[in-house]
């Protein structure tokens, strides 16, 4: 991963217009994702009765099965030449799925919802990320993956800030959990009349499936690279559920829980487009540096935290980290990506990511559960460490 050297010459390009398109998407369906997820854990524990284990499993299976489902939707949008339509199916399941946690009176509903709804999100994710990669000058593919991902943080700030408003107003969680229909709805118009996509010529190996093992001969060892160290990297990264769980175990009220997540997209928003911006002019992987020992300072002050004050440093040390390791990481996998592989490539490097995720949410939930709260964000560090060893030694 020593070989992404920046393109200076960057300066005089624009990002495409079908860049910030995907853009308000994004800021949309996250708006409505995060208002509902700023609230979910806490429903589950308090209204359901539901233990941290069974959050980390419902979140640990969520988060992967959406990972799991990239690999198909990304090589099948390469196979077919399209991915447009396939975006469309993913934003639109999980805007049907939006009503069934309002409606929700036991803990299977919501899981049956979660796990629609993170269906949808698999199947949109690579198509969208290829789209990003397909239209994005290489000169300044990190500021355009940065600009997306930082949009689509907005939506994460603005979701769970209106969830607070809405229950100083409302004071009732289900009804409020009712208001996220209305922009996952917004979402799924902006795609039909706003996304462009260029057009490919479908895969020319149409007597095969999309999916094919001989199709990872085409990756480098860059690549591969790449893939294991997001892995190690995402099983240091549980779900966020564990943060609002953290912030209840401080004596957050109901109503103001969700500002930890308000917190930690607002630092993530500000931080992933200049992070996109420099990794054009620097070494991405620097900057992977920076992402990875941000995450392992905010897992020990979170371990640590006894106020609302050390709990929200925390969280925003999260943010930040995520700021400086997400489009970071997706523009490394559009970097290694052979050209006409780019679906499958983001669909790869999801795949294994997802069963790090998965591993990660029930892990950090039995911690939780059978050793305590501060070992859940301790052993989170040590992984983090792990996966700042290796990306050293390998650009070494």
């Amino acid at each position: 991963m020593s070989s992404d050297s920046p393109n200076t010459n960057v300066e005089r390009l624009r990002i495409p217009r079908t860049i910030w398109a995907l853009g308000f998407v994004s800021l949309f369906m996250d708006l409505s994702s995060e208002l509902v997820h700023s609230l979910l854990p806490v429903f589950l524990v308090t209204t359901l009765g539901a233990s941290a284990l069974t959050v980390g499993v419902i979140e640990g299976i969520a988060e992967s099965t959406a990972m799991f489902v990239k690999i198909f939707s990304g090589a099948i949008s390469d196979f077919i030449g399209r991915r447009k339509g396939l975006m469309l199916l993913g934003y639109g399941l999980a805007a049907l799925t939006k009503p069934l946690f309002p409606l929700a009176h036991s803990v299977e509903v919501v899981f049956t919802a979660r796990f629609l709804d993170r269906i949808g999100k698999g199947i949109r994710g690579a198509p969208r990320d290829a789209l990003v990669a397909d239209v994005s000058p290489p000169e300044i593919r990190g500021a355009c993956f940065g600009l997306r991902q930082s949009m689509d943080t907005v939506g994460a700030v603005l979701g769970p800030a209106l969830a607070i408003l809405l229950m100083l107003w409302l004071a009732d969680i289900q009804l409020v959990l009712w208001v996220a229909v209305i922009p996952a709805a917004i979402a799924v118009t902006l795609i039909v009349t706003g996304v462009k996509e260029p057009v490919h010529a479908p895969s020319e190996h149409k007597f095969r499936s999309p999916i094919h093992w001989r199709a990872l001969l085409d990756f480098s060892s860059g690549y591969w690279w790449v893939v294991v160290i997001g892995g190690v990297f995402t099983l240091a990264r549980f779900s966020e559920a564990f943060l609002v769980l953290r912030a209840q175990q401080l004596g957050f009220s109901a109503t103001w829980i969700p500002l930890v997540m308000v917190v930690m997209a607002l630092f993530y928003t500000l931080s992933a487009y200049p992070a996109g911006w420099l990794s054009d002019r620097i070494s991405r992987t620097k900057l992977l540096v920076v992402g990875m020992g941000l995450l392992i300072l905010a897992d020990l002050v979170l371990a640590q935290s006894s106020s609302a004050i050390t709990m929200m440093l925390g969280v925003a040390l999260w943010g930040l980290h995520m700021g400086f390791s997400q489009g970071i990481l997706a523009s490394l996998v559009a970097d290694k990506a052979p050209e006409k592989l780019k679906g499958t490539a983001f669909g790869i490097f999801n795949l294994v990511s997802g069963v790090c995720m998965l591993i990660a949410s029930v892990l950090a939930g039995w911690l939780w559960q059978s050793i305590g709260s501060d070992s859940t964000f301790v052993v989170g560090a040590l992984i983090a460490s792990t996966a700042l060893i290796l990306l050293l030694l390998r650009n070494q």
